[in-house]
């Protein structure tokens, strides 16, 4: 077919990812939204996805009744967390290091250096009961530290260490990955460029392309963080416990469901329910939502059964983010469940009237769980004032910089070691593969549906507005329950038969449609012109910052829990617009012509190269060069909505262009901070 035939259906999909000032008569009225704000559209539609996915947990929970389908669920339910992360690592040698002791009264600590992975260092203070008051070997508890840019230095945690050697247990508190001087990117001047909440989201992206996830490398620190206090010679191997504080606490979920080492534990401020969080605080960062974790069923309780009869202390706050009444749920669940095994009592809650913290109480709590189901003691611990350690005291390095070490590998560093791998691997299998089975690999991936499996959308038509030399019609597209698609519909006085372009803006169906502008031109050389709003964009875009959790971060995170992608989701109201162009202009097409710039690009090419009869030509600017740059570039901004979990063990976006031969034309490529890296 030649690239531009006449007579031919033409439709232009132009993505901006400018913000450009909407036309507010040209605007869907918000009662049409059920008198909703329409920039909630997505939130409200993801919530009664996830509503419907606790309904199914619920039902599945009740058919536990015996010990067999007990098993088989945690056997079945242990499994899907390994894969949501990528799986776990081989171990390797630890290599480590005790880098310096410091004494105190009552208690030793010694600081410690070890390598999870190789070269991939973990730095953490072990704090030791005295020996002339408690006969080794101890217990040994690990303490997963929160989201403290101090970490094991921060000083709930030493109180914590230093409240568990002073009652007889051996304490291993270590710091996480963006934590404590673990900073894995470096910036201007050789200093952390991120640390915490920050630096876990912006690692997290690249893991979702690699079908990964931050968790996974902050549960093989914590397992072999086990392995080393089970190495120490003053310690039990067959007595371990965990504790930890808010991302601590979801550290130590994670581990006790894991890791069937652990004996016993006592996460604090983190498990909830997963719906009381969604509709309160919404998801968090990126090491605490597994992909598809909605769709397993897999709630916060589970953590608790997978490890069911091991005793389990839930410490919670009546004021933290994490809802009080989604603990209370999950404890109760949990208990109910380890009292058909005939253990109640091995499931306990700790409500402390305090707002999100590991202040005293917590401490204590945790200290005496452990106590009693390690040592065999029920005794009333309570945590003294203790002697802090300087910065200079719990330092491990001399400038606190594991990536200052020889050969340092960081996080970025090993996900960059597998996509070099994974590079060479789709090299080889676009080249020598079945170019069809390859495509279908990547719409089970991204989620979208052949275009036969799509149901026609319902159209209304809202009104009209006219201009000189043409009318535009408002419309709404409505391709699914609760999902609108605010359209317009630009109609010139003389139309070039069927000759449509179908227009979409990142900023919204009425952000070029000024006089003069680039949908003007268009409607001028005859072309009717068709602009929709596709979810979460225009009318239905949701609040964006540069960090942070907003509320398109939030709903991107939401659709990750439900196994879905945004480029999926696009991906299809793009190709249900391009079929509704299609019939407006009399039922004929393959001489498409589609033209995406910006951000949305990803998913329009996603909808050519699946569909490809039904295009013509593909021209594409502005939009992400490619996803493995999201790896190698290690910094990113603003691509939660534009990536796809585990794409890259498959394809890249190169690989679907070269899919459409030279029907596709790729211009001002973009890196994944958004500058332009060159032409094409």
């Amino acid at each position: 077919m030649p690239r531009f035939a006449s007579r031919v259906l033409t439709i232009v999909v132009l993505l901006l990812g400018a913000s450009t000032a909407r036309s507010g008569d040209l605007d869907v009225p918000p009662e049409k939204f059920g008198g909703q704000p329409p920039a909630g559209m997505m939130h409200r539609r993801l919530l009664g996805q996830a509503e419907h996915a606790a309904m199914r947990w619920k039902v599945d929970y009740e058919k536990r009744k015996t010990p067999e389908a007990i098993a088989a669920y945690q056997k079945d339910l242990r499994q899907k967390c390994l894969d949501a992360i990528g799986g776990l690592p081989e171990r390797t040698p630890l290599a480590p290091q005790v880098v310096g002791k410091v004494a105190r009264a009552g208690y030793g600590v010694e600081k410690i250096v070890f390598e999870s992975q190789p070269k991939h260092y973990v730095t953490a203070l072990l704090f030791l009961p005295d020996a002339r008051r408690f006969r080794p070997p101890y217990p040994g508890v690990l303490v997963p530290c929160g989201h403290a840019v101090e970490a094991k230095g921060h000083a709930e945690y030493q109180s914590m260490g230093a409240l568990l050697a002073l009652n007889g247990m051996a304490a291993l508190v270590f710091d996480p990955i963006d934590q404590g001087k673990r900073g894995q990117y470096l910036g201007q001047g050789g200093w952390p460029a991120l640390n915490c909440t920050a630096a876990h989201i912006n690692f997290g992206m690249g893991c979702i392309l690699l079908g990964r996830n931050t968790a996974r490398f902050e549960i093989w620190d914590g397992i072999r963080a086990i392995d080393y206090l089970q190495s120490r010679p003053e310690v039990d191997p067959q007595r371990i416990g965990c504790t930890g504080n808010s991302g601590g606490g979801t550290q130590t979920s994670y581990l006790m469901a894991l890791d069937n080492r652990i004996r016993c534990a006592a996460p604090s401020c983190y498990l909830t329910s997963l719906p009381k969080l969604l509709a309160t605080s919404g998801p968090q960062d990126s090491e605490q939502h597994l992909f598809g974790q909605l769709t397993f069923p897999m709630d916060h309780a589970d953590f608790i059964m997978l490890r069911a009869t091991s005793p389990v202390l839930i410490c919670s706050a009546t004021k933290d983010f994490f809802d009080i009444g989604g603990t209370w749920d999950t404890f109760r669940y949990a208990k109910r469940l380890y009292t058909r095994m005939g253990f109640a009592e091995r499931v306990g809650l700790m409500e402390n009237d305090a707002e999100h913290n590991y202040n005293t109480l917590q401490r204590e709590a945790a200290a005496r769980w452990m106590s009693r189901w390690l040592l065999g003691k029920n005794q009333a611990i309570t945590d003294p004032p203790i002697k802090l350690l300087s910065e200079q005291q719990y330092q491990c390095l001399a400038d606190g910089k594991v990536m200052s070490l020889p050969g340092a590998r960081s996080v970025y560093d090993l996900n960059e070691d597998y996509e070099n791998e994974l590079a060479t691997r789709r090299a080889a299998s676009w080249a020598a593969g079945d170019r069809q089975a390859q495509l279908e690999q990547v719409r089970r991936l991204a989620g979208v549906r052949k275009l036969a499996a799509l149901s026609k959308p319902a159209v209304e038509l809202l009104g009209t507005v006219a201009r000189p030399g043409y009318t535009i019609e408002k419309l709404v597209l409505k391709p699914e329950e609760c999902v609108l698609l605010p359209a317009l519909r630009f109609v010139p006085e003389k139309p070039k038969p069927r000759e449509i372009v179908l227009y979409i803006h990142q900023r919204g169906k009425a952000a070029d449609a000024g006089p003069g502008g680039p949908i003007e031109q268009l409607v001028t050389a005859g072309q009717t012109v068709l602009a929709v709003d596709l979810r979460g964009t225009g009318q239905t875009q949701a609040a964006v910052s540069s960090g942070g959790y907003s509320d398109e971060f939030q709903d991107a995170y939401l659709a990750y829990l439900l196994g879905r992608s945004y480029v999926g989701m696009r991906a299809e109201d793009m190709l249900v617009a391009a079929r509704y162009a299609a019939e407006q202009a009399g039922g004929q097409a393959g001489g498409i012509r589609l033209i995406a710039v910006g951000p949305l690009g990803v998913p329009a090419l996603h909808a050519a190269a699946l569909e490809p009869s039904l295009f013509q030509s593909v021209k594409i600017s502005g939009m992400l060069a490619s996803w493995s740059s999201v790896i190698h570039g290690r910094l990113n901004k603003g691509l939660v909505t534009q990536l796809v979990h585990g794409a890259l063990v498959h394809y890249d976006l190169p690989d679907l262009a070269a899919s459409l031969g030279n029907k596709i034309t790729v211009e001002k490529p973009v890196d994944p901070l958004g500058a332009t890296v060159g032409t094409k």
